[in-house]
């Protein structure tokens, strides 16, 4: 006879209600509100409210930005995260440490700091201006800030897949006449490519939502430089709540399917690690 297996959690019914009433609590109604606070304007009303020229404006930005900010962080994370776990060197410890350094940072001070860099007057704007890379007050700045951000979370997926890859498959890869190149690419690629792909959607949804860091480097220029959680706010000052709701629906709706096909793509991407 099987012996039964201790568990030290409560049964599977009582774990699961928690974790539906903490999901729902947190998520759910909120969301639901949100939906059914929209829908009380109406179709025709919400149309005219999420497709305005600034609204349309501030959505190119805020997912331009972010594709961008999350492809530099998915190049330059895996390579972080490559030296991180690879090599041996003076100070290794230290730039581990600093990687998580955005996430104890609060939005805000990162903005302000890059503000400060960045503008003409800045130590690097002093370098960059006169060659005409202007930081503060551009959409390059956004892209900058949202880079900043969500740099952690590409390499803090990557990482533990680096650390447990075992290293005969890249011997054997050798031994059989690979290349470093082709080892890379037939051996170890593949079997990153999931959590490259986990880490920036991560990256990616971090920089969609992303205020406090950007709205004080961008300038907040209508049509230009504002993005769109910065148009929300602005909606809400102005107690144009059925703004700010529509706007976030939009968000949380483009969010939701580009979201959905990144975990697509990774669900293809697992199949080579079989």
């Amino acid at each position: 006879m099987a012996k039964k297996r201790h568990s030290p959690l409560p049964g599977f019914g009582l774990t699961l209600g928690f974790a539906l009433f903490y999901l729902s609590v947190i998520v759910l109604i909120p969301l639901g509100a949100l939906a059914l606070r929209t829908s009380s304007l109406g179709w025709q009303e919400f149309w005219r409210l999420a497709t305005t020229d600034r609204a349309i404006a501030s959505y190119r930005l805020t997912f331009g930005a972010s594709f961008i900010a999350a492809g530099i962080n998915a190049l330059f994370g895996t390579l972080l995260a490559w030296v991180l776990t690879r090599y041996e060197f003076p100070g290794r410890r230290l730039l581990d440490a600093l990687v998580d350094f955005p996430f104890a940072l609060p939005t805000a001070v990162a903005g302000l700091t890059l503000a400060d860099l960045f503008e003409p007057n800045g130590w690097l704007g002093t370098w960059l201006v006169p060659l005409g890379i202007h930081g503060s007050y551009t959409r390059l700045g956004v892209i900058l800030a949202l880079t900043f951000t969500g740099l952690p979370f590409v390499v803090r997926t990557i990482q533990p897949v680096l650390e447990n890859l075992e290293r005969e498959l890249e011997e054997a890869a050798a031994t059989l006449g690979a290349g470093r190149a082709r080892t890379f690419l037939t051996v170890v690629a593949p079997l990153m490519l999931p959590s490259l792909l986990t880490g920036f959607a991560l990256s990616f949804g971090r920089a969609i939502g992303e205020y406090g860091s950007v709205v004080f480097i961008s300038g907040n220029l209508p049509y230009k430089t504002e993005i769109a959680p910065y148009l929300i706010v602005m909606r809400l000052e102005e107690y144009n709540y059925g703004g700010a709701m529509v706007l976030a629906v939009v968000l949380l709706s483009i969010s939701f399917v580009l979201l959905a096909l990144i975990n697509w793509l990774e669900r293809w991407a697992s199949r080579f690690q079989r």
